[in-house]
Parts: structure tokens; C-alpha cells; sequence
């Protein structure tokens, strides 16, 4: 009976973090925007990025079969001064193609993608769209990151819930909790970090990023619950908070607040390569 408790438990947390790690993914200033227009009753839909890593432009390619169509974006630096850019899209077979300045890491663009057809326009995005370029980061760092910081939920949540259940290997998940989330966030994050932005650390009390915040209070909690039962290994309250508190952390999208260049204070001019 106490293994199938167990298995059930864990099947619980698996299933629990594969739908954190889906939300994860799906939302936050860096997944792309989903964009649909009607021209000549046919439905152009597209995914506009919002978020570019390595050398380069990016690279805005929207599926338009129709050759009677043209496409135009437009696009300034975001919190600049510049006047807006414009130009017309490239047609590649049946794709309409532009292309956006290559900015440095954590620089943002914003951009609006027009098609016209029959001297008739359509706006394809209501709101400028804004992306944010970054370094290219290696996968030797990102895979394992990615792979401990979900680790990290999967033991904080089957941690507290083995709490819950008065189970006997709360302490032994709590530290496994603590050593996932240590080497993946406090370790592994700031060589993220420092690929994608150029910094280590850019939250308190350098910075703002809500990313590494989030991640330095989540941290704090469960090193408390740790400490906590390692005095007192009957302590059900602190590993409970500590998993609460770190599914909060995990429930605000992925790079709020995040690195950002502030062009107003650069006198510089957007030049396209």
C-alpha cells in the first residue's frame, strides 16, 4: 500500500512539473507572438519572435503563398530616440523575409509587419512587437541549467508533498531540492547569464532582473527549510512554505523584468548590416 502511495505521489509531481515547465515555455516577453490576418479569404498566420540569440540579423519569415501580396515592416530601437525604420519585405519562394539590426546583448527592437494587397494595407500586429537579442549561449550550460532547475521543482513539490503526508524522506528530498536548485540557478544561471547578457548577476542589488531575483528567494527559502530540519527532522511547515513558495517563483513567466540596453542614454544610431 505505502509503495503505491508513493508511486502515486510521484506520478503526481512528474506530471505537476511537465505542466510548470509547459506554462513555462508558453509564456513571458520571450515566447513568440502568434499573429493571423485575412487577405483574399485566405488566413496568413505567423510566429513573430520576440527573442534572438547568436550573430547576425534576425530574421523575420512569415509564410505568404499568395505573390500578389507585399509585406512591410517597420521598426526603432526600443526606449530610444530613433526615428522609425521602414522598408519592404524580401520574397523567397512563397515567404515574405525581413530582416532586423543585429543589436549587442539585451538590446531590444520593436517592429510592425504591414502586408498590401490590391493598394489596400493590413496590420498584421496591432501593438509593436519587441525583441530582445542575446549572446548565444553553449549547450553544455543550458541543457544542464534547464535540466536542474526543473529537477529543482519536480523534489520541491514531491518534497512537499511528501511533507504533507508526514512521509520520512522529507529531509532527504529537501536536500536534494537545495543541491538542484543551488547548481542550477546559482551556478549554472549566472554562466547563462553572462553568455546570453554579458553579466553574472544582474538582480538585487545590482539590478532589477526578476529572473535572478526570483531564483536568489527561492534559494533563500529552502536553504532556511533545510536548516530548519536538519535541527529537527519532524518539521513539516518550512519544507511545505519553501515548495509554495517556489511554484510562486515558477508561476511568473520566464524573463520579466529582464536584462534591457536603455538607448536613451546612448547616442549612437541604429545602422543595418
Amino acid at each position: 500500500m505505502k509503495k503505491h502511495k508513493a508511486l502515486y505521489i510521484w506520478l503526481f509531481s512528474i506530471v505537476f512539473t511537465l505542466g510548470i515547465a509547459y506554462y513555462q515555455r508558453t509564456t513571458g516577453p520571450s515566447y513568440p507572438v502568434m499573429k493571423k490576418v485575412t487577405i483574399n479569404n485566405q488566413q496568413i498566420k505567423c510566429k513573430l519572435p520576440r527573442s534572438y540569440g547568436g550573430e547576425g540579423n534576425a530574421e523575420i519569415k512569415i509564410a505568404v503563398p499568395d505573390t500578389s501580396i507585399k509585406g512591410m515592416i517597420k521598426y526603432r530601437r526600443f526606449k530610444s530616440f530613433d526615428e522609425w525604420s521602414q522598408m519592404p519585405m524580401i520574397r523567397v519562394g512563397e515567404n515574405l523575409i525581413a530582416y532586423i539590426p543585429h543589436q549587442p546583448p539585451a538590446g531590444k527592437v520593436m517592429y510592425e509587419i504591414y502586408f498590401e494587397n490590391k493598394n489596400i494595407s493590413y496590420v498584421l500586429t496591432e501593438e509593436p512587437v519587441v525583441i530582445r537579442f542575446r549572446g548565444d549561449v553553449p549547450p553544455w550550460v543550458l541543457i544542464p541549467h534547464i535540466i536542474l532547475m526543473f529537477a529543482a521543482m519536480l523534489f520541491s513539490t514531491r518534497t512537499g508533498l511528501e511533507a504533507l503526508t508526514k512521509g520520512q524522506n522529507t529531509f532527504k528530498y529537501t536536500i536534494i531540492t537545495v543541491i538542484s536548485l543551488f547548481i542550477g540557478g546559482a551556478i549554472l544561471g549566472p554562466l547563462v547569464q553572462k553568455y546570453a547578457f554579458g553579466a553574472y548577476w544582474t538582480g538585487w542589488p545590482f539590478g532589477h532582473d526578476l529572473t535572478d531575483n526570483k531564483t536568489l528567494v527561492a534559494l533563500l527559502f529552502w536553504v532556511i527549510a533545510m536548516i530548519v530540519m536538519w535541527r529537527k527532522k519532524t518539521n513539516r511547515f518550512w519544507p511545505i512554505f519553501a515548495a509554495i513558495m517556489l511554484l510562486i517563483v515558477y508561476l511568473v513567466p520566464h524573463s520579466v523584468l529582464g536584462s534591457e540596453i536603455d538607448y536613451t542614454q546612448k547616442s549612437e544610431l541604429m545602422k543595418s548590416k
